[in-house]
């Protein structure tokens, strides 16, 4: 039992339908009591991502029902266990929860997680804020560090490479001597990239791209890209890179359909693949997986660190997406919920 006192109900942020922001409305629910090997998380913070806007739209692999709670990640506290040793463990622990599985969305002022795979303890030294963002961009980051060495690479390419993850990945990659052709929109963030320590940085709007594009990836021997755009850059990324190639598309931004030709990917051996965190951590095996999260802890002072640009209140979620979608580069913002 917890020593806090829990409220009967509490602020939620619910999506009505999948068709944006728009259908966000601010409700009051009952508190969720935890069931066997399950948590009461009383959320602190959780931060909006691509892959939230995604999930607004429909886009995302998650489609529950609605209405539903969406949120992919945050921090908070444990403040009731249900039955079960390990349940019992987290109370009164600072936790890490995702938006996966048991009791949905972080979006919340409370919620309910297993402990098989819903909350990870978070480490003494790390704030709730910072806490928010640890999960999804710096395991990602790691994750392609992770398989950029597996495979024997030593440069990748890399789109959306100004943002969270794409930061985190060429902080990561400089210490491990991966080299990277970093590709952007904006001449903004070819600066901001550069001025981190980046040496290729690429703007995909400017004339001349991708034969800029195909000289970096041939004088890198660049054989293995991850892919945040799809739609045409996919194929720019493929058809810029030496024969047996990569792409690995880990998310949509341009919301479009992989634009590939057949002859690329039959005559010059090259191919695509892809990346959902959720599935790659579960392949990795419990031991890995706490050895990752472990490391990655200990980088995010400094190299899997995110910026806050703004901290907004739940019930003004709305205004904190237009706000975030208006500029994704620049710091994250996130949602405080109580």
């Amino acid at each position: 039992m917890s020593k806090v006192k829990i409220p009967a109900t509490m602020t939620v942020a619910v999506l009505n339908a999948y068709s944006g922001a728009d259908a966000l409305s601010i409700e009051q629910r009952p508190v969720p009591t935890p069931g066997r090997n399950q948590v009461l998380v009383k959320v602190a913070y959780a931060p909006i991502n691509p892959s939230d806007l995604a999930t607004l739209t429909g886009y995302y692999g998650f489609k529950n029902p609605t209405p539903m709670v969406p949120g992919g990640e945050g921090s908070g506290e444990v403040v009731a266990a249900g039955p079960g040793v390990m349940a019992n463990y987290f109370l009164g622990k600072r936790v890490v929860c995702t938006g996966w599985g048991t009791g949905g969305g972080i979006w919340s002022e409370y919620v309910v997680k297993s402990v098989k795979g819903g909350v990870l303890s978070l480490s003494k030294s790390l704030s709730l804020e910072q806490g928010a963002m640890s999960f999804i961009n710096p395991l990602t980051a790691s994750a392609f560090i992770d398989i950029t060495k597996r495979g024997g690479h030593k440069s990748i390419a890399l789109t959306a490479a100004a943002s969270s993850v794409g930061q985190m990945v060429n902080r990561l990659g400089r210490k491990e001597g991966i080299q990277i052709v970093n590709v952007v929109r904006r001449d903004a963030q070819v600066d901001l990239l550069k001025a981190q320590g980046a040496n290729t940085v690429l703007n995909s709007n400017e004339t001349g791209f991708e034969q800029e594009l195909h000289d970096a990836c041939h004088q890198m021997n660049t054989r293995i890209a991850f892919d945040a755009v799809a739609g045409q850059m996919t194929g720019q990324l493929l058809k810029a890179m030496p024969q047996n190639s990569r792409v690995t598309v880990f998310s949509a931004l341009s919301r479009e359909a992989v634009q590939v030709s057949p002859g690329i990917l039959i005559f010059e051996n090259k191919g695509i693949d892809s990346f959902w965190l959720g599935p790659w951590i579960g392949e990795q095996g419990i031991l890995k997986t706490m050895s990752l999260w472990k490391r990655a802890q200990k980088q995010i002072p400094s190299d899997l660190k995110s910026e806050i640009r703004k901290i907004y209140p739940l019930n003004e979620v709305k205004e904190a997406i237009r706000d975030y979608t208006k500029q994704m580069t620049g710091g994250k913002m996130l949602l405080r919920m109580s």
